[in-house]
């Protein structure tokens, strides 16, 4: 008996919104997303949601709700869905009734300088330290595309030819420029990497930089984050830590450092300065740096003679 493993047809429906996304570069992870928000809506409705009423979208946010899915899942699906209904089905009148759901944004996990050390410390393979590295150290080409695109970037000649004088370079992400830092010390853990993985035959010509265990495809997102709990376990590190702390660490580093927090947007790659401000929540130094105007008043107000009574 065989099994029949051809791909299911899609709905025309779903056809013309995936074309409505890939027309607007949206990534395959966000093609993806967009689509099964839709699909759980028209399970909730029981038919086809381009007939859907404005009571039915009311219903289903009750129902995610009461269901116990927390806001960012929510607004995921609001997103969704006011894409679909606002562009595919060209009906803006049912868009207008999703609600996004505010929430508070928490205060992200970093690690100090010295447990980063720790933590490169306790790797002891060269493709992790250098994994780590550049995700700690050089957003644009490690942390700040997440944990999934870092495994993902292509070893090809010319392109990670490494110099040691080299300060910066332009990444792209989402079809976009976007300067990275690339420091001398990351370039020395690379080279480490590239000669062992020259050497184990892991670099293959157009491969991967940080390729998986079947060199052909590229370090897992999963992989990756298991590796960095490992390490920081052995490093006697207790706070939880994921790829994604270290570009938290990063960009506090760099805010205590006095860097600019535009600078750093710039580097992280964020769209809206008001997601990079959440760093200086925990920007302790640059917190016990900042002087009070009641300081710089002090003088002029002792000196200033006292009211009569």
């Amino acid at each position: 008996m065989t099994c029949d493993r051809s791909p299911q047809p899609i709905s025309p429906l779903r056809a013309r919104m995936i074309e409505d996304m890939s027309v607007r570069g949206f990534s395959e992870k966000t093609r993806r997303d967009y689509v099964r928000q839709v699909r759980a809506f028209a399970a909730f409705i029981g038919r086809s949601p381009d007939i859907a009423t404005a009571e039915e979208l009311r219903l289903f946010q009750l129902h995610q709700t009461r269901s116990g899915l927390q806001p960012p899942g929510i607004n995921s699906a609001v997103s969704a869905l006011r894409f679909f209904f606002t562009v595919t089905l060209d009906r803006p009148d049912l868009a207008r009734r999703l609600t996004v759901v505010p929430y508070p944004r928490r205060i992200p996990t970093v690690l100090s300088v010295e447990e980063v050390t720790l933590l490169l410390q306790a790797e002891s393979a060269p493709k992790y330290k250098a994994a780590f590295a550049t995700t700690g150290a050089c957003p644009g080409e490690g942390r700040g595309r997440r944990a999934a695109r870092l495994g993902s970037r292509r070893a090809q000649g010319r392109r990670y030819r490494f110099r040691a004088h080299a300060a910066a370079r332009r990444a792209r992400q989402g079809g976009k420029d976007r300067h990275a830092m690339l420091s001398p010390q990351l370039l020395e853990l690379l080279r480490a990497w590239w000669r062992e993985g020259r050497r184990r035959n892991l670099m293959l010509p157009g491969g991967w930089l940080f390729p998986g265990r079947n060199p052909v495809e590229p370090l897992p997102a999963r992989q990756l984050c298991r590796v960095v709990r490992a390490a920081a376990q052995a490093a006697g590190i207790t706070k939880r830590v994921s790829p994604h702390t270290l570009r938290h660490s990063f960009a506090t580093h760099l805010l205590e450092q006095g860097v600019d927090i535009r600078v750093i947007q710039t580097l992280l790659g964020r769209a809206k300065l008001d997601t990079t401000a959440l760093y200086t929540r925990v920007a302790n130094t640059t917190i016990r740096a900042v002087t009070s105007p009641l300081d710089r008043l002090a003088p002029l107000i002792d000196g200033r003679p006292q009211p009569e009574a």
